[in-house]
C-alpha cells in the first residue's frame, strides 16, 4: 500500500509555478485574499474590507443577515429578553423579520417537526453508533430520505417543508448520537429526553443533553446567541458553496445537507474551536502566572516558533479569511462569555483569554514578516463558551451544524428559485501526452 500511495503522490503533484502561469485562483481566492466572485446572494454577507479609490482597506468586521447587522439583531432580542434563534432562522429563510403572530406560528411548526419516525433513533442511531458525531448526523440525515413520502420533489414548497423539518430535528439527532456514543463506546448510562414543545431550540438542546435536564436562563440564552451567530456567513464559505454546487444538480435536500455536513466536519472549516480549547489547556499547564503578560508573550512566541503545543506554529482562534480588524461574532460572544464566566467562577480563565486576545496579534506581527493584521475569530471564544456550558467537545462541530443548517437551507432555496446552471468550474489539464510503447503493450497482454 505504501508503494501505491507513493505512486498516487508522484502522479498527482502539480508544479506550483503552473498555478501562477495560468492565473489559477487556488482556494478560489485572489492573491490579495479576496474571494473569486462565483455567484450572487441576498441571504448574508461577511464584511471585513472596503475598496477606496481602488485600494483595499481593512475595516471593522460586520456580519449581515438579509440586510440587517447581526449586532443589531442580537441587541434587539436580548434587550427584550427573547430567544433569537427561531426568529433569526425565519429571517434568513423568508427574508423578513417575523411579526409576533408569524413567529408564534413558526415556533409551533418547529415544535410539531421536532419528531422522528417511529423507532428511527433505535434503528438508525443506536444500532450503529459512531465515534464521530458528524458522521452520525450525515448518516441520520440521509436515512430520513427513506421516511419522506416525497423526497425527490424539489418544488419550493416541498423543499421548505423538508428544510424546516431538518432545522427542527437536527438538535435531536446530534444529542441522541452523542448519547449513543457515550453508552456504547464509553459504557455510560443511556438517558433519552424528548424535546419539549414550549422550549426554544437552545433550551431543548440543553434539556435533552443533560441527565437532569436542568439549565440556567443565562446558559440557555448564551447558547441561543451562539446559534444566531453561527447561522449564516455568506455564500462563499465552504459548506454554503457546496450547498449551491450540490443543489445545482437538482439532487434531493437530504443529499445536499449531508454534503454540507461532510464539508463542515473538516477541521479547516468547523473544528477550529476544539483546537483553541486544547491550546489553552496547554497554555494553562505551562504558565506559572496567568496574569504575567511577559510570560504569556514568550509562550506565544514559542507556539509560533513551533517550540510549544502541537508544533504547527499557529495561535488557534486568531486570524480569519475575511476579518482582519475584528470579527463581530467574537466580540458579541466575549461580552456574554464574561457574564457566564462570573456565574461559573471562571473569571481568571476568561481574563487569560482576553490577555491572549490582546497579546497574540502583537506577537504575530513581531514574528511574521508578512502581516496584514489579525484578530480573534468566533472560534476563539465559542469553545470556551461551550466548555462552560458543559457541552462535550464531541458536540462542538455538531452544534455548528445545528445552527448553520439554517443558512444551508436558505442557500439551497435561493439556488432553486433562480434556476441556475449546474456548477462546473474549469480545470486545465497539465499532464504530459503519453503513448504506449511496444514493450508496455506486451506486458499488459501477459
Amino acid at each position: 500500500m505504501k508503494k501505491l500511495a507513493q505512486d498516487c503522490i508522484e502522479s498527482s503533484l502539480i508544479d506550483p509555478e503552473l498555478y501562477r502561469k495560468y492565473d489559477v485562483k487556488k482556494g478560489l481566492r485572489d492573491i490579495n485574499g479576496v474571494g473569486v466572485l462565483a455567484g450572487l446572494t441576498r441571504i448574508g454577507e461577511a464584511i471585513g474590507h472596503e475598496f477606496v479609490d481602488g485600494e483595499r482597506d481593512s475595516v471593522k468586521g460586520k456580519l449581515i443577515y438579509r440586510g440587517y447587522d447581526v449586532e443589531e439583531i442580537v441587541a434587539d432580542f436580548t434587550s427584550q429578553n427573547r430567544f433569537g434563534f427561531e426568529e433569526t432562522s425565519f429571517l434568513l429563510l423568508f427574508g423578513r423579520i417575523p411579526t409576533a403572530e408569524e413567529l408564534n406560528d413558526y415556533n409551533k411548526l418547529l415544535a410539531e417537526y421536532r419528531s422522528l419516525p417511529e423507532a428511527f433513533v433505535k434503528e438508525n442511531i443506536m444500532t450503529a453508533p459512531s465515534k464521530d458525531m458528524m458522521n452520525i448526523l450525515g448518516r441520520a440525515v440521509l436515512a430520513l430520505y427513506s421516511f419522506d413520502e416525497n423526497p425527490d420533489d424539489i418544488s419550493i414548497e416541498n423543499v421548505v417543508r423538508q428544510c424546516i423539518h431538518l432545522i427542527a430535528c437536527l438538535p435531536m439527532l446530534a444529542v441522541y448520537g452523542y448519547q449513543a456514543f457515550m453508552h456504547y463506546h464509553q459504557r455510560q448510562s443511556l438517558a433519552i429526553h424528548k424535546p419539549q414543545p414550549e422550549l426554544s431550540t437552545a433550551e431543548n438542546f440543553l434539556y435533552m443533553l443533560r441527565p437532569d435536564s436542568h439549565y440556567t436562563e443565562l446558559e440557555a440564552r448564551l447558547l441561543d446567541i451562539s446559534l444566531v451567530l453561527h447561522a449564516e456567513h455568506g455564500g462563499g464559505n465552504n459548506s454554503a458553496f457546496i450547498t449551491h454546487v450540490a443543489t445545482s444538480t437538482s439532487t434531493d435536500t437530504y443529499a445536499v445537507v449531508s454534503a454540507a455536513l461532510g464539508s463542515l466536519k473538516g477541521p479547516r472549516h468547523g473544528g477550529a474551536n476544539n483546537r483553541v480549547i486544547h491550546m489553552f489547556d496547554d497554555i494553562k499547564a505551562n504558565l506559572k502566572d496567568w496574569t504575567d503578560e511577559e510570560e504569556i508573550t514568550e509562550y506565544l512566541r514559542k507556539i509560533l516558533r513551533k517550540e510549544a503545543f502541537d508544533g504547527a506554529g499557529l495561535i488557534y482562534g486568531l486570524g480569519h479569511a475575511v476579518y482582519s480588524v475584528s470579527d463581530p461574532r467574537a466580540q458579541i460572544l466575549r461580552d456574554y462569555a464574561e457574564k457566564l464566566a462570573a456565574e461559573k467562577g471562571l473569571t481568571e480563565e476568561f481574563e487569560l483569554y482576553t490577555r491572549v486576545e490582546e497579546i497574540g496579534p502583537k506577537v504575530i506581527a513581531e514574528v511574521s514578516r508578512i502581516y496584514k493584521g489579525v484578530c480573534v475569530n468566533v472560534d476563539f471564544y465559542s469553545g470556551f463558551v461551550y466548555k462552560m456550558l458543559g457541552i462535550p467537545m464531541e458536540l462542538f462541530t455538531p452544534i455548528f451544524a445545528v445552527s448553520r443548517i439554517v443558512g444551508w437551507s436558505a442557500h439551497r432555496i435561493e439556488e432553486l428559485v433562480n434556476e441556475g446552471k449546474i456548477i462546473r468550474p474549469a480545470y486545465k489539464s497539465v499532464s504530459q501526452e503519453m503513448r504506449f510503447q511496444k514493450d508496455q503493450l506486451e506486458n499488459l497482454k501477459q
